[in-house]
């Protein structure tokens, strides 16, 4: 388990103090896909390097394994870093190195013999899938197969944490979505706990389990995905689950409002289980109103579809809307009156 207690970094400058990170709190559990979310500034990646101590925190605690690190020699801190791997946005690959020759970088720095080195990069290669690439140097690789090195040198030494500092966001959409599922692999077959530091909400979405949201160096927000999806309460959570939606709800509403000015405009979220089920349609059974459904926008995530409907019922009273907002309500879908 690795707990972030009271965690505050402050940069001294000439002119001025920086406050990166304000008494940050976090719990992570063993095996548990942790993402940390926010925009540019907010503190993240300060916090993420303070947890491998790359940074040190002006004050506060890092405890793995009941351990506080912040309290390690010289000596210990490289022994624990081992246990620790890191995968980085713009991969730091030493460029006059072969694939094969890269991720056996961490070994040879940590004394494995020459016979386990190979054994352990070629095991590494195919769990990535670099297989005929072994003698490719970076430059003669993709962004996604850059970033397949990384997470294979990363996992040289067999670590029991992965740290994440904005791995996607140097990549187009479709290889994101390899290295995520690469990722999510990788955690339920060796059980490797992951933070993974992101600004984008699709990364949330389809690979951690719980997130934290931060803001101006302030862990302002924290839960399950399905909780912050479902219920964000931080006006910074909300603008960054409505990027998954496409278009900001305020907008949303407007452009529904001008097309639908009569009768109401709902807004329906579901997750996970009973996005398999067949609850509206059941439910648009049980009324006499019209109902259509005029917008929607379904991803995937690590509890299954996640989903929003906008929905038009019109030719009703108020209680005739209350009462299909309420049969709703009762299957486990989350309804807002647009």
């Amino acid at each position: 388990m690795i707990q972030i207690q009271d965690i505050v970094k402050t940069f001294s400058t000439k002119g001025e103090d920086i406050h990166a990170v304000r008494g940050a709190n976090l719990e992570i559990q063993d095996g548990e896909i942790f993402g940390i979310i926010g925009y540019s500034g907010a503190g993240k990646s300060t916090l993420v390097r303070i947890i491998n101590q790359l940074e040190k925190q002006s004050s506060g605690k890092v405890i793995i394994d009941g351990e506080e690190i912040e309290k390690f020699s010289s000596s210990q801190l490289r022994k624990k870093r081992q246990k620790i791997g890191m995968i980085f946005q713009h991969f730091n690959l030493l460029w006059s190195r072969t694939v094969e020759k890269n991720i056996e970088f961490p070994l040879e720095i940590a004394g494995v013999s020459k016979e386990e080195r190979k054994e352990r990069v070629q095991k590494l290669i195919r769990l990535v899938g670099l297989e005929g690439r072994e003698n490719a140097y970076p430059s003669e690789l993709s962004g996604g197969q850059k970033q397949r090195v990384g997470i294979a040198r990363a996992l040289a030494n067999n670590p029991s944490i992965l740290l994440c500092d904005e791995a996607t966001s140097a990549l187009d959409p479709e290889t994101t979505d390899s290295i995520l599922e690469l990722l999510d692999r990788i955690n339920r077959e060796y059980n490797i706990t992951m933070i993974i530091i992101t600004h984008q909400m699709e990364v949330v979405q389809k690979l951690c389990h719980k997130v934290a949201v931060m803001s101006d160096g302030k862990v302002v927000e924290e839960g399950t995905v399905k909780d912050i999806f479902e219920h964000p309460q931080n006006e910074v959570t909300k603008r960054f689950v409505q990027t998954v939606e496409g278009k900001n709800i305020e907008v949303i509403k407007k452009e529904l409002k001008k097309l639908y000015p009569y009768g109401q405009v709902m807004r329906l979220g579901f997750t996970g289980d009973i996005s398999n089920k067949a609850i509206i349609a059941d439910v648009i059974r049980k009324t006499t109103l019209p109902v259509s459904i005029v917008n929607s926008n379904i991803t995937h995530s690590q509890i299954g579809p996640m989903g929003v409907i906008y929905a038009h019922v019109s030719d009703g009273s108020e209680a005739e809307y209350r009462e299909f907002s309420d049969l709703l309500e009762k299957e486990g879908v989350k309804v807002d009156i647009l």
